[in-house]
């Protein structure tokens, strides 16, 4: 049996913070990640990709701002905006997935599922928000988006500007895992889960509703990684390891790192909320969940027999 990988990626994979948004730009961009990719179809794995949406739901949700303020037309709850950028990077990530292989000669099946996934109405996220969604705006643009919208911000962990956050939930049922599972050990490269999956919670009645929410894409595809039992679990992101005292002077890079050593520079405060910690807590999540090994990098670094850091039991 092929080893099975879960492999997530952010948002900021597929656009930039020095980028405008145009399709060129991401398909450009998706198009990149997905040569790095076939890396680990070639060396025999069957994939299922997860993927992020900060930069592109926040820019859905300021569209629709901009529709409701110029023509009147209805602004949509954030679960609706994280369905519509679930389908649409999704159609970039399959299109130039399929582009890629048939560079290689690679034959596979990409399927895109649109997944909704379930958390609790009464998490705490709720009432802190920390998710980080659209651009970066200066203190003053975004003093004055507090003012005038509610809107929360913090500030970027490397000084890049100011993001507005949102609610993140921790999930922790996906409906669809099972149809994911066996499509993926069929051969087929499976997209879910994307933008963290589309956030709903359970009523009293079972009804499946729509939550204001941003998931964490990592923590859910952590999740869906245990479910469908996978071998290993990636983070893609932009450095190629994780670091302790991070920009500054006695920076140190990890390589392999044990469960029990990694909680503690966790504890110790060395990974930014927002940033590293989401995806930490993720691989921790996962191999403690009883998957192998968890692996942080960045997507350059696969074609690399010891990629990132590896974070095992």
């Amino acid at each position: 049996m092929k080893k099975l990988s879960v492999i997530a990626f952010g948002g900021n994979a597929l656009l930039r913070g020095d980028q405008s948004g145009t399709i060129d730009e991401q398909e450009q961009n998706v198009y990149d990640t997905c040569q790095y990719l076939v890396n680990l179809i070639k060396k025999g794995y069957d994939i299922v990709i997860g993927h992020g949406n900060g930069p592109q739901v926040g820019n859905v949700l300021l569209q629709h701002e901009a529709g409701n303020k110029i023509y009147g037309l209805p602004k949509q709850p954030i679960d609706f905006c994280v369905a519509e950028t679930q389908g649409s990077i999704g159609f970039m990530i399959e299109q130039q997935m399929r582009n890629v292989l048939a560079e290689q000669g690679i034959d596979r099946n990409i399927v895109t599922l649109v997944t909704q996934v379930v958390v609790d109405k009464n998490d705490p996220a709720f009432q802190n928000p920390t998710k980080p969604v659209g651009p970066f705006y200066t203190k003053e643009e975004a003093d004055q988006l507090k003012a005038d919208k509610n809107w929360a911000f913090h500030e970027d962990p490397r000084k890049r500007g100011w993001r507005r956050v949102v609610a993140s939930p921790r999930p922790f049922e996906i409906p669809n895992w099972k149809a994911v599972e066996k499509l993926a050990r069929e051969g087929s490269i499976v997209i879910t889960v994307g933008g963290g999956g589309i956030p709903a919670y359970i009523d009293d009645k079972g009804k499946m509703v729509g939550i204001d929410a941003v998931i964490d894409k990592d923590l859910a595809s952590s999740l869906l990684a245990n479910k469908i039992k996978a071998d290993e679990f990636f983070i893609l992101t932009d450095v190629p390891n994780v670091f302790i005292n991070f920009h500054k002077p006695d920076e140190q890079k990890l390589e392999r790192v044990s469960i029990p050593e990694i909680k503690k520079y966790l504890a110790d405060g060395q990974f930014t909320e927002g940033s590293m910690a989401p995806k930490v807590k993720a691989c921790i999540e996962f191999v403690e969940g009883g998957g192998k090994e968890a692996i942080i990098t960045e997507a350059a670094e696969l074609q690399n027999e010891k990629a990132g850091t590896v974070i095992y039991g």
